[in-house]
């Protein structure tokens, strides 16, 4: 299995370059590493009379690579731009448009991605006002969309004014590369899915049923009303829940 480290920041040396170096330094045998700096790559569109041989490149290693790290700094509270045009540029391969213009997974379904940034803000400022939660929501809806399996994910929080990695996010940054080591080639997500559709129905089931003890008892029509009313509510929330995703802010 080949891991494949993208660099989209502006210091090479910096914090963002030095996350994904501890990321893919934890990468055993027999999966091998690659990194690229795309300040190196002209990321233009490609078109017809207008090709771009370094885009097809990296579109090769792209599908060549069966985990992608992703690193890229948090500029006024997104990724980098140099980041926003690769994905820009790199569209087409990333999914397929069909005829009423719905978006669907392209070559890449169900490779796998970490994601890491950085920020000057301090934790705790990033913890209540998240300022690289838009960097993580911008690469999950990217890569989302095109079928990739997510992970995880790391922020190095305080890169101002002095850019260090810290010494307590290099053991996050280890599980992730663990991560990484036991991921699998071909990940089917969908009996994960059915598995936790289960629970959950099972979950309210027993719920709606519990509480349906503390109201009066009725006949066959109240029963089935009040089960209906209390097992939406409840699934309505716990779905919410679940689509709302807290990412990594300290």
């Amino acid at each position: 299995m080949q891991v494949l480290g993208i660099f989209a920041g502006t210091d090479p040396s910096g914090v963002t370059a030095q996350m994904l170096q501890t990321v893919l330094a934890g990468v055993k045998a027999p999966h091998t590493t690659v990194t690229v700096n795309l300040n190196e790559y002209n990321l233009h569109l490609a078109a017809p009379r207008h090709p771009n041989r370094d885009l097809g490149q990296l579109t090769q290693l792209l599908i060549q690579s069966d985990v992608w790290v992703i690193a890229t700094p948090t500029y006024w509270g997104h990724e980098s731009g140099l980041l926003k045009q690769f994905f820009d540029a790199l569209r087409a391969h990333l999914i397929r448009v069909d005829q009423a213009g719905g978006m669907h997974p392209g070559r890449f379904k169900n490779k796998h991605y970490v994601t890491l940034t950085n920020c000057y803000q301090g934790k705790w400022t990033n913890l209540f006002s998240p300022v690289t939660d838009a960097t993580f929501q911008s690469v999950d809806q990217v890569l989302g969309t095109a079928g990739l399996i997510k992970l995880g994910e790391a922020v190095q929080t305080g890169t101002w004014p002095t850019p260090t990695l810290a010494p307590e996010k290099v053991a996050t940054l280890q599980k992730l590369s663990q991560k990484i080591n036991r991921s699998q080639r071909k990940d089917d997500q969908t009996m994960k899915r059915y598995l936790q559709l289960f629970v959950v129905v099972a979950l309210m089931t027993l719920i709606t049923m519990g509480l349906q003890q503390l109201l009066p008892h009725g006949g066959f029509w109240w029963t089935y009303g009040s089960f209906v009313i209390i097992f939406f509510a409840l699934l309505a929330t716990i779905l919410h829940l679940m689509t709302v995703k807290l990412h990594a802010r300290k």
